[in-house]
């Protein structure tokens, strides 16, 4: 890989892979559930979001041919767990397709005048276009990415700075109207915001030069992303009091400060942004996916991926729509998962960085642990996805081992290679094969005439 990333190129890069729709719903949501208390949460999540830039940019250093989580799990804890951490990465991206889209649907929504069977309604339409859009190999690329970022970093500006004037200091009392121990409740919906620092990993070969650009990398990200963060969930309180709670904070924020126009623009970039993270993680999930699953069926898979999503997006959406389940709900689950692979990724650190990196990796899987603790009862889906992987290994080696035998040979293929030799013409050349047949060449195993063998 070339190291041309300039330093400019890398923040930029990294902040976009941290910034995303989520940031326009978590700061209501998260003042609903914590009240002013919830800034709390904010602070404590940004320490560890500086711990997990710390040790992601030393796994990536001392382990480049891995990416991401998955890949940091395998190297510490073997095959099994880069499967499960795999799973449990695939599981959040397919659980946030539709939390995604029906945040763009509710800034979309006020617009055409609907209430909240509509906003479902947007949420499911806005899901479909993005899996027809997959399916058909469209993809966002990277500068559209930036792009919207710096579109969503301006909108909230904006709304920042137009809406301080109108900021109370009443707001902030009670401070934490539903207790302290809401404040780990917020913590584990916010957490989806820090979802992002494991990009470092892959990017850190790409920078010149690394060990001088990766620090003015990592405290520039880390600081405009603090910045926005807090100034948005700041403004959310501050200025709009009772209804901080609001599903449409930033629209919210725009409409005290400019305007009507405030929330027409807040919609539209909602659903511009919606549309493109939505379509970039189904893209990634489903390369993915076909990287982990070799053969003939990979691509049909991959396939499948995107139609899954959109088969249990609208089971989701569904029961949103009859008041099963609430937003609040609807983010728990992908914040879950991402948090398993976080809390497996720290705890690979732990057993493979040294120094000051391993420190930063223990106290980073402590947190994340703390944090997931605080799910609830949601916490029981990563742990059935691993148990569901780790059952499928089994079941595979047991086919596997049932193949071969007692002798460690497959059967199958000794029968398919005695009635290939039986099929030959008898006075071949050497072992039955016809006279001027070259041997494959590889390591003779099935499946391995290639030059390159089987690797």
């Amino acid at each position: 890989m070339e190291r041309t990333l300039s330093t400019p190129g890398a923040v930029t890069l990294y902040v976009g892979a941290l910034l995303g729709p989520s940031v326009l719903l978590l700061p209501g949501l998260a003042a609903g559930i914590a009240g002013p208390a919830s800034l709390v949460a904010w602070l404590g999540l940004l320490v560890l979001s500086g711990l997990l830039a710390a040790v992601f940019s030393a796994l990536g250093r001392r382990y480049p041919g891995r990416s991401g989580a998955a890949g940091f799990a395998g190297a510490a804890f073997g095959p099994g767990a880069e499967r499960a951490v795999a799973a449990c990465f695939l599981g959040g991206v397919v659980l946030g397709a539709p939390v995604v889209c029906l945040i763009g649907a509710a800034y979309l929504a006020p617009l055409t005048g609907g209430g909240p069977g509509t906003t479902v309604e947007i949420a499911a339409g806005l899901l479909l276009v993005v899996v027809v859009l997959t399916i058909g190999g469209a993809r966002a690329s990277a500068a559209v990415q930036i792009g919207l970022v710096g579109v969503l970093v301006t909108l909230l500006v904006v709304a920042v700075t137009a809406s301080a004037p109108h900021a109370r200091g009443a707001s902030w009392t009670p401070f934490a109207p539903h207790g302290w121990s809401a404040v780990g409740s917020a913590s584990a919906v916010l957490m989806l915001s820090f979802v992002g620092w494991e990009a470092i990993a892959p990017m850190t070969a790409r920078l010149r030069d690394p060990g001088r650009q990766l620090p003015r990398v990592i405290g520039a990200a880390f600081a405009i992303t603090s910045a926005v963060y807090l100034a948005t969930a700041g403004a959310t309180i501050a200025v709009l009091g009772p209804r901080a709670g609001s599903a449409t904070p930033v629209a919210d924020l725009l409409r005290v400060g400019i305007g009507p126009a405030g929330a027409v623009a807040a919609g539209i970039a909602a659903v511009a942004l919606t549309l493109a993270a939505t379509n970039a993680y189904l893209t990634g999930a489903a390369e993915m996916v076909e990287a982990l699953m070799s053969g003939a069926g990979a691509r049909r898979r991959r396939y499948g991926l995107p139609l899954g999503v959109a088969a249990l997006g609208s089971v989701m959406l569904t029961l949103t729509g009859l008041g099963w389940l609430d937003t609040t709900d609807l983010v728990a689950f992908p914040t879950t998962m991402f948090l398993a692979v976080y809390l497996a990724a720290t705890a690979a650190g732990v057993r493979l960085l040294v120094g000051r990196a391993r420190v930063a990796a223990a106290l980073s899987c402590v947190a994340v642990g703390a944090v997931l603790a605080q799910s609830g009862p949601v916490v029981v889906v990563p742990a059935l996805v691993v148990g569901v992987v780790v059952v499928a290994r089994r079941v595979s080696r047991s086919g596997e081992r049932r193949r071969r035998g007692p002798g460690g040979r497959d059967h199958r293929s000794a029968r398919s290679a005695r009635r290939r030799e039986d099929d030959l013409p008898v006075g071949g050349g050497a072992a039955g094969r016809p006279a001027g047949l070259a041997p494959a060449h590889g390591t003779g195993a099935p499946g391995c005439a290639t030059a390159g063998g089987c690797g």
